[in-house]
């Protein structure tokens, strides 16, 4: 049985790729330092207890792309003839179940806080000569750190993700480029319980929590549709992949087919699937006819990784098996 290839990107989406796992690599050291720095600070805010936890679960996505692509380039073996590639969707899985359980936790967490009526307090601490300084402005100093640079990395995955056609990084880039609504909302709980305006903070958890839970949610969903074989999708999600309707325009186009049908499944970064052709009556050497469409359409693209090309007197149904 021939194996289906280790993926192979072209060099520019290598180049990409390569960027992007250096990418993670500074967002684990970053995230690191954010989340160290806002533990030092959080005292007993609510609002900056749930920004600490965001920070501590937003590592889930970058390890997990790291993990996952590593595997899905490996060679294929024996017993995985088809490869690993999927380790990506699954890589993609454990980050938005991770993103859904920490999100229903913050969001009971900052309920109970809400309704127990437990106010927060942000005290100060005395400097050397006696100053006293209100424990609110370094909380602030550290979300204004959390936020700013993060925004900036996730523009910069975001750009990457389409071009890798990652699920994983656009969901981490999406998650990084939305953290800025996640420290405005903690600073706005810190400010307002500074004035006496207690229930900002938990308010504010509550909301960075049901942000949190919408993207894990989206992710999950997204994540199980590729795992059973759904149409695949783009990266972002935007709309449906038109790569299906591309081979099967390719196909068309040759004077031997009369008609064809294309169906692909998301491997992750690359799709695998099969084509039918019905051949036009009289159609000679088709053996080496098939072999050269099939090349032809792993050329379409890069993402079109492996294709079986099948002559048929009719094309199956949907339902068909």
């Amino acid at each position: 049985m021939r194996a289906v290839g280790a993926a192979e990107f072209p060099q520019e989406v290598e180049q990409a790729y390569r960027k992007a796992r250096r990418l993670e690599w500074v967002t684990l050291a970053y995230v690191a330092s954010s989340a160290a720095f806002i533990y030092l600070v959080m005292g007993t805010s609510q609002a900056m207890r749930t920004n600490f936890y965001e920070d501590v679960i937003s590592l889930v996505p970058a390890v997990a792309f790291l993990v996952g692509t590593a595997i899905a380039r490996s060679s294929p073996l024996s017993d995985y003839p088809y490869g690993r590639h999927r380790a990506t969707s699954i890589a993609h899985l454990v980050a938005a179940v991770a993103l859904c359980a920490m999100g229903l936790f913050l969001v009971v967490e900052a309920a109970v806080k809400v309704f127990s009526g437990e106010k927060p307090t942000i005290g100060g601490f005395v400097l050397p000569g006696g100053t006293v300084v209100w424990a609110g402005w370094p909380m602030l100093v550290a979300l204004i750190y959390t936020g700013i640079p993060s925004v900036l990395l996730g523009r910069a995955k975001l750009t990457l993700a389409s071009r890798l056609y990652d699920k994983v990084l656009h969901a981490d880039a999406g998650m990084m480029k939305a953290d800025w609504m996640t420290a405005g909302a903690s600073a706005i709980g810190v400010i307002g319980t500074g004035f006496g305006y207690w229930w900002l903070d938990p308010l504010a958890a509550a909301i960075v929590s049901l942000d949190i839970l919408k993207d894990g949610t989206s992710n999950l969903w997204t994540a199980v549709a590729d795992l059973v074989d759904r149409r695949p999708e783009k990266a972002d999600g935007s709309d449906w992949e038109q790569l299906p309707e591309e081979v099967r325009d390719l196909l068309l186009r040759m004077d031997w087919v009369a008609d064809a049908a294309v169906r692909l499944r998301d491997e992750g970064h690359i799709f695998l699937g099969e084509a039918f052709v019905v051949p036009r009556p009289g159609t000679e050497d088709l053996v080496h006819k098939l072999e050269q469409a099939a090349r032809e359409a792993r050329s379409l693209n890069w993402r079109v990784h492996d294709l079986v090309i099948m002559p048929v007197a009719r094309l199956p149904e949907a339902g068909d098996h």
